[in-house]
């Protein structure tokens, strides 16, 4: 079965720190939704921030040029956030294959799987896991499994607030999942901007859920995919 790019999984402007970068909406601007950025197109990125990250250091009275653990910095730090902190902004989501769910129509669930991404507001790491489920119907689709870890990478990997964050995620399985009667994800996250700067409060947790469909209007669905956290958390440990 081919794989199909799915379209409508980007919820918010281009640019902002959730949002693709303003480099690759210009290039799909030209070449359409599925153009991707090249390696040198990357380069050219990696090298103007390093530049720009230069001055930041300098401005804050850093003499990273003269001190050997700083000298590359302004590099390794553009290249994490292209290459890693910020992936998803770099690349638009792959294509992915749907199968016939061939007369399934329970609650397909993943939990635990883990979320790194970086608050919005101070750049600091957020870090936690995602639980995801949606109920297929008798003539939707279903999606392989590692599917939904890379939805939760390409949202993930991208400035955040771990309230939209939880919004585009759902967004992203509710399209790719086709006629499915209810998504549920649900967001549990520490934040470094709490416990680092601020307040100083280690070991703060969110919750975020969004839940629609089945899940939102019947009790015994709701109920159901908060059991399989409970129980994945117990089989996690």
């Amino acid at each position: 079965m081919p794989k199909k790019f799915i379209e409508g999984t980007e919820l918010v402007k281009a640019g902002f720190a959730n949002g693709i970068s303003t480099q690759l909406a210009e290039k799909q601007k030209l070449e359409g939704p599925e153009a991707t950025l090249t390696d040198h197109e990357k380069q050219v990125i990696i090298e103007r921030a390093a530049d720009a990250y230069a001055n930041f250091l300098t401005a804050l009275g850093c003499d990273y040029a003269d001190d050997p653990n700083s000298a590359d910095t302004p590099f390794r730090v553009a290249k994490a956030y292209v290459n890693d902190l910020w992936k998803g902004r770099y690349e638009p989501l792959s294509k992915i294959t749907a199968f016939p769910s061939d007369g399934y129509d329970g609650i397909v669930q993943e939990s635990n799987i883990p979320v790194t991404s970086m608050c919005s507001h101070h750049h600091q790491a957020i870090r936690g896991t995602v639980s995801i489920a949606y109920i297929a119907s008798e003539d939707g689709k279903v999606v392989g499994l590692s599917k939904l870890n890379r939805i939760v990478e390409q949202f993930g990997r991208r400035g955040a607030i771990q309230e939209q964050l939880t919004v585009a995620i759902h967004n992203a399985v509710d399209k790719i999942c086709e006629g499915n009667l209810g998504v549920a994800v649900q967001v549990n996250a520490t934040h470094a901007c709490v416990s680092c700067r601020g307040v100083k409060h280690g070991g703060a947790s969110m919750q975020t859920a969004k839940l629609t469909g089945a899940f939102l209007h019947e009790a015994s669905a709701k109920a159901e995919f908060y059991k399989n956290i409970e129980l994945a958390e117990k089989c996690h440990h």
